[in-house]
């Protein structure tokens, strides 16, 4: 093997000008049977992978993992002589579980702009997202993106399908509220996303969920309930935060100016970034101990609001030159039509105080796990000039700048999700007999969750979703053409 640090590099890229030199490189190499993206394979194996579980434990290895069909049969360092029909070095890289986002909404459409599903769906998986619970997007599409994706007939991430619950003709009584469970469950979703129901409604429904096996995931609003009732009724994860420190509030509502209006973005937004420093500590501590007692999960999508803390941040992200699609990049434009899109009069004074709201937030989901509490990560993409895919990985950043360990991030983004999914003992670990959902990263993530990003060398090399390989350069590749021919289309404003 001494000759091979004698001859050029790019003789393996270029053999037409070294031939020679690239006929022996290939002799003296062992030959790779390199996957093809998107083909799965009776086996596959991924080989010399340093692991990092989302069990909460170290990382480890050099192991091999070996998959056959849509299953992983094998994580030994005595799997290297078992024989696959494909394989991926992984030397020098780190295998972690698929990605779970727990909170999206797929768009093939942005303020009346058409936007391809095919757009959303490559970036989610070049991004190593292998699994995402919809919580709220049209039902009947979703369905059968689920039913596509598990069949392989789309390269897209698995579909978890939670309808929204208030969708029109929303439910006026408990009876009302029943069947709407009932018709969900025949339509045969995975669960039901609540928002802004009065509390009689709230209890109805959640009680008919519950007989029915269907979990709840709850985003609270500026509304009669909070999480006292999602701790009385059994919802299983509440979205963002509102909810929870209004809960602690004392006299039990915020101090809203006399003008305020709800449904006025900007007011509800603004207004929104002053409520963590309401909340009495002390019966916040109450809120979030009960919440544990009762196994209600929380998925606090920290990336979502950061604009609100940090404007001109949110509006340059460096990878909006190659992926964000103009009909997403119109939705971003301040403008009171588009839901998310409020900064229209945006002050310092008001990201003052949103950087306080996010220190008292991340220090309450920090004490929420101290106290046992069950944390899940999302992002809620295609809003508040967050990409999706990107939110995701935004959003490990910002639990680690919360105070948790990396390992506790990754845990959050793949085991735990996959328990607030419903899908533990399935996914979310790279162990045998779990699904083969797993992504090749360049990099150590455990030390800088930047190296998840695409580009700079950096970014997952494979997501691997049912035993299936997808080459995640490739894909995105594949979406920086779909947004440059989106932009040649589309007048520049």
């Amino acid at each position: 093997m001494a000759w091979a640090g004698r001859i050029p590099a790019c003789a393996i890229l270029c053999p037409m000008r070294f031939p020679a030199a690239a006929l022996l490189l290939c002799t003296l190499l062992p030959a790779q049977n390199l996957p093809v993206s998107g083909h799965r394979y009776p086996r596959l194996a991924v080989r010399n992978a340093i692991i990092a579980d989302g069990n909460g434990t170290p990382a480890s290895g050099p192991k091999d993992i070996l998959i056959e069909n849509n299953r992983i049969v094998s994580v030994a360092s005595s799997a290297r002589h078992l024989p696959a029909d494909a394989e991926i070095d992984a030397k020098g890289k780190y295998v972690l579980p698929g990605l779970i986002d727990a909170h999206v909404h797929t768009q093939d459409s942005r303020g009346g702009i058409p936007q391809p599903l095919e757009y959303e769906f490559k970036i989610w998986l070049m991004c190593g997202i292998t699994t995402v619970r919809d919580v709220g997007s049209v039902t009947t599409q979703t369905l059968e993106l689920r039913r596509k994706s598990a069949a392989g007939e789309i390269a897209a991430p698995r579909f978890l399908v939670y309808p929204m619950f208030n969708n029109a003709p929303e439910p006026t009584n408990a009876e009302e509220a029943r069947a709407r469970v009932r018709k969900l469950k025949e339509m045969g979703v995975d669960g039901i996303k609540l928002m802004g129901a009065r509390r009689d409604l709230m209890e109805a429904m959640e009680d008919e969920a519950h007989k029915l096996g269907l979990p709840v995931a709850h985003h609270a609003g500026v509304e009669e309930t909070n999480a006292w009732d999602d701790i009385r009724f059994g919802t299983r994860s509440i979205e963002h935060w509102y909810g929870i420190p209004d809960a602690a509030i004392p006299g039990g509502v915020q101090n809203f100016p006399s003008n305020y209006n709800y449904l006025d973005e900007s007011d509800r937004f603004r207004w929104a970034g002053h409520l963590w420093r309401e909340a009495d500590p002390a019966k916040l501590h109450e809120v979030l101990a009960a919440m544990v007692k009762a196994n209600v999960a929380w998925v606090p999508t920290l990336d979502i609001y950061e604009a609100s803390r940090d404007l001109q941040r949110a509006q340059t992200q460096p990878w909006f030159r190659d992926y964000l699609h103009p009909a997403l990049e119109e939705f971003f434009r301040p403008n009171p039509a588009n839901h998310g899109s409020y900064f229209l009069h945006w002050t310092s004074t008001d990201e003052v105080f949103w950087k306080e709201n996010y220190r008292i937030w991340m220090s309450a989901v920090r004490d929420f796990e101290k106290l046992g509490g069950l944390i899940g990560a999302g992002d809620d993409a295609g809003f508040i000039y967050q990409i999706y895919g990107f939110g995701l990985l935004r959003e490990l950043e910002l639990q680690q700048e919360a105070g948790f360990h990396p390992i506790k991030v990754i845990q959050h983004a793949t085991g735990n999700n996959a328990k607030i999914l419903g899908m533990e003992g399935q996914t979310g670990q790279v162990r045998p007999g779990f699904l083969a959902d797993l992504i090749v990263v360049n990099g150590n993530p455990l030390e800088d969750f930047k190296v998840l990003y695409p580009g700079n060398g950096h970014g997952v090399e494979w997501t691997i979703k049912d035993g299936i390989p997808y080459h995640a350069p490739t894909l995105a590749a594949e979406v920086r053409e779909i947004v440059a021919k989106a932009r040649a289309a589309t007048p520049r404003k």
